[in-house]
């Protein structure tokens, strides 16, 4: 896992690349947050179980309450268009009209949503 600290002017955001799953549960998703030492998070997609984009396994919003109960705001980075199920769609919608997760397809987005909204 690379972590890179970008000093925005709505706060220090972490910018964290991993090759494998990081985030498997609601479990793993806070120790990820509190190693990465940040309250702003933009993370790429792979570090995200699939379990996490098949609604019915209840991961997603597992690792979202936690992230809302803690205080953190993430930003996932990818490309979400492979994905056919109509209720991700939606949630992904739902979550980039909120406060604490959004799905964006690059840091340069993911910097946008996590320092431009407080």
């Amino acid at each position: 896992m690379r972590v890179k600290i970008i000093d925005a002017p709505g706060g220090n955001v972490a910018v964290v690349h991993s090759d494998s799953p990081v985030i498997t549960d609601g479990q793993s998703a806070i120790e990820f947050a509190l190693n990465v030492g940040e309250r702003l998070i933009a993370v790429n997609k792979g570090a995200v179980s699939e379990d996490f984009f098949r609604l019915s396994t209840g991961v997603a919003g597992e690792v979202s309450q936690k992230f809302v109960n803690y205080g953190y705001r993430v930003a996932i980075i990818g490309d979400f268009s492979g994905y056919a199920s109509e209720p991700l769609r939606d949630y992904i919608y739902e979550c980039n009209n909120g406060g604490h997760l959004y799905f964006v397809d690059s840091e340069e987005a993911a910097l946008k949503k996590l320092v431009g909204r407080r």
